[in-house]
């Protein structure tokens, strides 16, 4: 099989796996959020963001490094697009996602503040499912 080839499924793999853990995120996990108590919320989101942060970030660098890959090595408006889309998840998760998460960590949180954690990932939800379908379009 050729490196390429390889490459390819992988970046299938990682998508797949995003995709399907930011639409559980969407829907089961962060609505969830609004059923604890302030207290039992704050206990349960430090282990919650340490665990998922397992899962997630692996996923995220391995994303990130295909997408240069193919920018560099596969120069064309599907891979541009896609190395835009994941530039913009990681900017948007750390500039947006990140502040609100430690507002959680430090017990700072209200329901409104839990409102907008699950309307701005519908963003992130969007994009990481582009991107999987940018896999049907090759």
């Amino acid at each position: 099989m050729e490196c390429q080839e390889i490459i390819a499924q992988v970046s299938t793999i990682v998508d797949g796996g995003l995709v399907v853990l930011i639409w559980m995120v969407q829907l089961i996990i962060y609505p969830s959020f609004l059923y604890y108590q302030p207290k039992n919320l704050f206990t349960w989101h430090q282990k919650y963001t340490g665990r998922i942060a397992i899962v997630v970030v692996p996923l995220m660098l391995l994303q990130l490094a295909i997408a240069f890959y193919d920018i560099f090595y596969q120069f064309n408006a599907l891979n541009t697009m896609r190395f835009l889309i994941v530039s913009f998840l990681w900017i948007f998760t750390f500039t947006s996602f990140a502040p609100l998460h430690f507002k959680i960590s430090q017990n700072k949180f209200d329901e409104n503040l839990l409102q907008l954690l699950i309307k701005r990932n519908w963003m992130r939800t969007f994009l990481w499912s582009v991107l999987m379908v940018f896999h049907f379009l090759k």
